[in-house]
């Protein structure tokens, strides 16, 4: 089109075909060569195997910054008209469009996936840089829930995302590898894939946390302190379901728990590490807990609280080891 007389006076139109697969490539390369029409169909329709797809080609611009001139911001009902009209279903992983291409269930992908968005949260970067999803579902309408979905080939990143999402729960990455034999546990029993339900379900079981527990189950307490600086743990905890009273000094209050289930319950374990997080913000936030713990055998225990109150979290998060510990 360099050497044609009048160029302005003329509008090269590109009509490709997809009979080799390269009907969206070779209309990218005949625009960069000066075309300035596309003709195609949507989602790759047309004669034989179909001509261009104005779908992904328009958004393969769209994600380098160049305005297609096209509106697919709600591209599922872009897809039931096409549907309709056509008689002939959108396959589920056609780019973009597809009801798999925004899903992942690979261990590798999900954990690449949860790392781009906690990078996007923590740089505040308006750049959409998330790897394996080359434009924000949110663009096109779609939502992020379908994102990262749970299987028995999927990894600890996973379910981390989906119980973070659905939960607020941050696990600490050791505690993730430790979850991740009982989500597997469950997928293969199912058979199925999990919801965010049933990740839930697992992680209330395996830790005992707002579930009524067979062996141990704060009922009340209250914190104070020795002359001699040591705290002292004084209350109730169901045991079996039957309530004792209780008690147990420490250094903290994480560690006269400990004692007091030692004194009292014959409970030995060592406080290997401890984190906390607020679930959500504001003044009314409930708070999580995790507690690494190690057993006499040497063995890991893990343990969650929570709880209104960031300190009766901790002392769930005890709790929640120890019940772990004995059902071992």
């Amino acid at each position: 089109t360099r050497h044609l007389p009048n160029r302005e006076s003329a509008v090269i139109s590109l009509h490709t075909h997809n009979d080799r697969g390269t009907g969206v490539a070779a209309a990218e390369l005949g625009l960069m060569a000066g075309a300035d029409r596309v003709e195609g169909c949507l989602f790759g329709n047309g004669e034989r195997t179909g001509n261009c797809c104005l779908v992904t080609m328009a958004l393969n611009l769209y994600t380098q910054g160049v305005d297609p001139g096209l509106d697919f911001s709600d591209i599922d009902r872009v897809i039931e008209t096409v549907t309709y009209c056509n008689d002939l279903p959108v396959h589920q992983r056609h780019p973009y469009g597809g009801a798999l291409v925004y899903t992942a269930f690979s261990g590798s992908h999900q954990d690449a996936i949860k790392k781009g968005f906690e990078a996007r949260e923590t740089q505040n970067d308006e750049a959409w840089r998330v790897p394996y999803l080359p434009i924000d579902p949110a663009d096109l309408g779609r939502n992020y829930e379908a994102v990262i979905r749970v299987n028995s080939q999927s990894g600890k990143g996973g379910f981390a995302w989906v119980l973070e999402k659905d939960q607020g729960l941050k696990l600490p990455k050791k505690m993730q590898a430790d979850f991740s034999k009982h989500v597997q546990r469950m997928a293969d029993e199912l058979g199925r894939e999990l919801g965010a339900a049933d990740i839930w379900d697992a992680f209330r079981k395996a830790y005992h946390v707002k579930t009524h527990p067979k062996h141990f189950q704060l009922v009340r307490y209250e914190e104070s302190r020795a002359s001699d600086g040591t705290r002292i743990f004084a209350g109730t905890i169901a045991v079996d379901g039957i309530e004792q009273s209780v008690s147990g000094r420490g250094n903290g209050l994480i560690s006269s728990v400990m004692g007091t289930l030692h004194d009292a319950f014959g409970v030995e374990l060592e406080v290997v590490d401890y984190t906390e997080h607020a679930l959500g913000a504001g003044t009314d936030a409930r708070a999580a807990a995790y507690l690494e713990c190690r057993a006499p055998d040497g063995a890991t225990v893990w343990g969650c609280g929570i709880d209104e109150d960031i300190a009766t979290a901790s002392v769930r998060a005890v709790l929640s080891a120890a019940n772990v510990a004995v059902a071992r």
